[in-house]
């Protein structure tokens, strides 16, 4: 039963029979002014901290509520910022290679835990330890591979290895950790990756991703290692005198996979939008509903539990909700992608300097804005309820051990209390389906939480509540 189930409080009634959201969320007026507060914030933030520009994003299902340039791409041409501005996203692009791989899986042509040698017989890095096993493709994009961060100097004298230098420096790369054991960020897991995805579909990486990713989701101003000449100038960290010196443009090369992209937040925008598509894969979805769920699921955890990874996208907790996205830097260039995916909600952060700190921007961007959209856009609900479901309030006795469960009448709601969990506020709603049938609703998962509830009756009397495929057997009395 459900005597093990730990669940909070929940304030407000379900309901089934729901008004629609406005047609654009960007017209409400509490989203317009969460708007002007977060603008004011990240304004003042600009001014103070001496920032070049920022560019932002906020999505909803399939809408583009609201973006925004702040500062300028150009400081000096004193270009201003828009959504059309490129950035180099950095470690957003390990977000395309985990769905480059789910394409392959979806096409029958690699499975997630085949070992990496299975296609790259040169792959053989040195082991953590002497019996680790093979690294397999999931653990490459979980980080849970154990393998080191990098593949050389390249963040400090920006010369990037090519394919043919990662081959060449692989047997010198010593794992930090037995596969499997913790997480670990890799860089260099996602470069082999990327040359897996090569390997077998025949390909070069930046062909494949255009062709399967960025064409398909009519991302128009998104390429790969390209000296795009919309791309904002990139600026070092602040200097303690003030000034902040440009940075080069400089190529991923063999780490393409890992860090080598360029978009804006329009086009980031239809990516994070694709998520909340369902159905099979085919055009505009670049992966099925189920390939989705595979890559959004937790697959390794950091030690303190806070953040993790899928396959290529993080996990991040934030005002006790996960977040689910990546962030980013490149020499000159800072990004942050963040989606809730319970409320449709997504944000994109990217900025044309190292010492922004995106992640906090959209930390701020979802508390203003992203809140205010997905208020908005949830559905008003209109009470289902028939005064008759009053009769099924009442006591249940478990024939498993004898624990009395309680039916509860509310305001046109009926509750369940298991029997010896705690507090009177510990409650799972019984969310009215209509024809005396119900669906357990909490939080949490665990015993029936989302399955059906239905009362039996006999002679006009209740004599069982069936909640799922077990039964408890009605009481009078304690």
């Amino acid at each position: 039963m459900l005597r093990t189930i730990a669940l909070a409080l929940l304030l407000t009634a379900p309901a089934l029979a729901q008004t629609p959201p406005p047609a654009t969320i960007a017209e409400n007026p509490d989203v317009q002014a969460a708007e002007r507060l977060f603008s004011a914030w990240l304004e003042g933030q600009m001014a103070y901290r001496g920032l070049p520009g920022v560019a932002v994003v906020v999505v909803h299902d399939q809408q583009l509520v609201w973006s925004k340039g702040f500062g300028f791409a150009d400081v000096e041409a004193r270009k201003p910022m828009t959504e059309q501005t490129r950035f180099r996203i950095a470690s957003n692009s390990k977000l395309f290679a985990a769905i480059a791989i789910l394409q392959l899986r979806e096409a029958g042509k690699l499975r997630l835990d085949d070992p990496v040698v299975r296609y790259l017989p040169w792959f053989k890095p040195k082991p953590a330890g002497p019996d680790d096993g093979a690294i397999t493709i999931e653990q490459l994009l979980s980080h849970s591979s154990g393998l080191q961060r990098e593949a050389g100097d390249h963040w400090s004298s920006f010369n990037f290895p090519t394919e043919a230098e990662l081959i060449k420096l692989m047997p010198e790369r010593q794992a930090a950790f037995p596969p499997q054991t913790r997480w670990k960020y890799s860089n260099l897991a996602f470069a082999v990756a990327g040359m897996v995805v090569e390997k077998i579909t025949g390909q070069r990486w930046a062909d494949y991703v255009q062709a399967r990713i960025i064409t398909p989701l009519q991302m128009t101003g998104t390429s790969i290692d390209t000296q795009d000449p919309g791309l904002a100038v990139p600026y070092a960290s602040r200097t303690p005198a003030g000034t902040r010196r440009i940075l080069p443009f400089v190529d991923a090369h063999g780490m393409a996979a890992a860090t080598g992209l360029t978009s804006n937040v329009a086009d980031l925008a239809k990516f994070i939008s694709a998520q909340f598509r369902g159905g099979p894969a085919g055009g505009a979805n670049v992966l099925s509903a189920g390939s989705w769920r595979e890559a959004l699921r937790v697959r390794s955890v950091e030690e303190n539990w806070e953040s993790g990874s899928g396959l290529g996208f993080d996990h991040n907790r934030f005002k006790g909700r996960t977040y689910v996205g990546h962030g980013g830097g490149y020499p000159g260039n800072t990004t942050m992608t963040r989606v809730q995916l319970d409320d449709k909600v997504g944000v994109i952060v990217l900025t044309n300097t190292n010492d922004t700190n995106p992640g906090d921007i959209a930390n701020q961007l979802l508390s203003t804005v992203g809140d205010a959209v997905a208020k908005a856009a949830k559905p008003k609900p209109t009470p289902l309820w028939d005064d008759a479901w009053a009769r099924f309030a009442g006591l249940y006795r478990s024939n498993y051990d004898d624990g009395i469960d309680q039916v509860v009448l509310l305001n046109k709601q009926l509750v369940l209390l298991p029997a010896g969990v705690g507090p009177a506020e510990t409650r799972i709603l019984l969310e009215a389906l209509g024809d005396g049938r119900f669906k357990l609703t909490a939080p949490g998962g665990g015993g029936e939480i989302g399955e059906i509830v239905r009362f039996e009756e006999k002679d006009g009397k209740i004599t069982r509540m069936v909640m799922g495929d077990g039964w408890s057997t009605r009481i009078e009395a304690l």
